[in-house]
């Protein structure tokens, strides 16, 4: 730890050389004394260790550790009852522990400083217990760090803390946040199971080797985050917020549905959670993330900001992935009743639509973060799910998508022409952009009913009209010619609405709807007929199509 730059603190100056090492030894000088810890006289250490008790507070900022001599402090505040070490306030802050550093299930009253220190060799925490703040931060682990079964009850501080060998957080409990900003992680980690009560914060760390992450937690943020090897984040309760953040290699969030379970095949206990609602796992944010190496299992994407996620149609869903909805029930707009299309959609949507001058109520406006995401941005992002569940071979669920992305593209004054606009509006209506087969259905049907009146009341003559022969006899000749001629349908009169003609004008719909001709003599305003020849094969076509589209796999 020597440098030009003394500390802050009166410090011992062991083995300083004005030309090599001016500073020397930068442990804080033990009260009364003039060196450090580790360079007092043995008569001096033994006295000063003498005078402590379980409980008492220490500070030895700077101090090199040997084993054994870590050993002896440990001893020297060991409590008769429990057999174990007992802190008060403990500031290690820049020491150094040259041997394996075991602070086994000892117990810090006060608050706890180990930020900057080194551990040179294994740093055992197991079974600790640190009731007041616990800092780490910008420490140095080149070896193993255990603190399995450790419990931190107050704020954990690990923010830029490196830990060089692998992590050990089995069982961990953490009754505050815990804090790994800045964190880096270069060889195989096992952070967890371990149980958060706050937020385990993650942001702008780096694991340079495979992890595996397991918390219970209210909250997760790995804002920035970059994973270099394979990943698993298997989570319970948790909010989860990955806003940019970097994988080269696949990655995975799953929730789990039961607790988790330590090495030993024992439940973690959840207690620190005690109050929760579920064990639901809930994304926030996946912007700035390329999702061409993630899969996300059975987590609520309700609330998930998906705007400015890159390959996100290569993103994989497995499970049950819930998206929030379209606000149920009839609303009334403008003295009319509006309701819409069962359907998922996007946070951002709800958040668009929340913040139109005519927004009905259900439409959720509180979605953090969601900004001014409008049709233009939200139509690609629509397509590009749809295209995931497409490559899942799930058409049904692509089906959903795909009419969020016409929505969007229908309401988009910016990227879609008027005219494109318009078509888009239309399908919308007859059919729900061939989504919807009741709608087209109805449509169908209420065509053939305005087709059935019309031809009973103009289209079918008032009788079939019958032919007739006139023919003339040139002088001279025996020959007789004849021309067949056939009188114009006459439009009826009297009642029309009768059983015969219904029939009549019954089969002649029917066989527009099949693009066949009905071989039935009708007047000039029954010609019309053959307008339904085209509408009517079309919305039973819309038909079939919405039909397909939902139980296609």
């Amino acid at each position: 730890m020597s440098t030009s730059e003394p500390p802050p603190w009166p410090h011992c100056a062991h083995g300083a050389d004005p030309a090599a090492d001016p500073v020397g030894c930068r442990g804080i000088v033990v009260p009364g004394h003039t060196t450090c810890l580790a360079h007092l006289a043995d008569a001096d250490r033994d006295a000063y260790l003498a005078g402590l008790t379980p409980g008492t507070g220490i500070d030895h900022r700077g101090t090199p550790f040997t084993e054994r001599l870590l050993n002896a402090l440990l001893d020297a505040l060991r409590d008769p009852a429990t057999g174990k070490p007992s802190f008060g306030f403990a500031c290690f802050e820049s020491a150094t522990f040259l041997g394996d550093a075991e602070f086994p299930a000892a117990t810090f009253h006060r608050d706890t400083g180990f930020e900057s220190a080194t551990f040179q060799d294994v740093a055992g925490f197991g079974a600790a217990t640190f009731q007041r703040i616990a800092g780490f931060g910008a420490a140095t682990f080149q070896d193993l760090a255990r603190f399995e079964s450790a419990t931190f009850q107050d704020l954990a501080w690990f923010m830029a803390a490196t830990f060089q060998g692998e992590a050990w957080f089995d069982s961990a409990t953490f009754e505050s946040d815990a804090l790994f900003e800045s964190a880096g992680f270069e060889r195989r980690v096992n952070l967890g199971p371990l149980v958060c009560a706050g937020r385990v914060r993650l942001s702008g760390a780096e694991f340079n080797g495979p992890a595996t992450l397991s918390f219970a937690t209210r909250r997760l943020d790995c804002r920035r985050t970059r994973w270099f090897s394979t990943a698993e984040v298997r989570l319970r309760y948790a909010t989860v917020d990955f806003t940019h953040a970097v994988f080269e290699y696949p990655l995975t969030i799953a929730a789990e549905a039961d607790p988790f379970v330590r090495a030993t095949g024992q439940p973690v206990t959840e207690q620190a959670l005690a109050g929760a609602p579920d064990a639901t796992v809930r994304m926030v944010s996946l912007r700035g993330v390329d999702a061409g190496h993630l899969v996300l299992a059975d987590v609520d994407l309700s609330r998930c900001l998906f705007t400015g996620t890159v390959h996100l149609d290569q993103v994989r869903l497995e499970g049950a992935c819930s998206f929030d909805t379209v606000p149920p029930g009839t609303h009334w707009r403008h003295g009319r009743p509006v309701r819409f299309t069962p359907r998922r959609t996007l946070a951002e949507e709800h958040h668009w639509r929340a913040s139109r001058p005519a927004a009905v109520r259900g439409w959720n406006t509180a979605v953090l973060g969601a900004g001014r995401a409008g049709p233009a941005q939200l139509a690609p992002v629509y397509r590009a799910l749809r295209k995931a569940f497409e490559d899942g071979k799930n058409e049904p669920g692509a089906a959903d998508f795909y009419y969020g992305e016409m929505e969007m593209r229908r309401h988009d004054r910016t990227t879609t022409s008027r005219a494109e606009r318009g078509l888009l509006h239309a399908y919308w209506i007859l059919s729900g952009y061939g989504l919807r087969a009741l709608r087209a259905l109805g449509w169908l049907a209420a065509t053939m009913l305005v087709t059935l009146v019309l031809l009973m009341s103009f289209g079918i003559p008032k009788e079939t009209p019958k032919q007739e022969a006139t023919g003339t006899v040139p002088p001279g000749r025996g020959n007789v010619t004849f021309e067949i001629e056939k009188g114009d349908p006459r439009n009826p009169t009297g009642n029309r609405f009768t059983g015969k003609r219904f029939e009549k004008a019954l089969n002649i719909t029917l066989n527009s709807v099949v693009f066949r001709s009905s071989g039935q003599d009708l007047t000039t305003a029954g010609t019309y007929e053959m307008t339904s020849r085209l509408v009517e094969p079309t919305l039973l076509a819309l038909a079939v199509l919405a039909v397909r589209g939902r139980i296609k796999r």
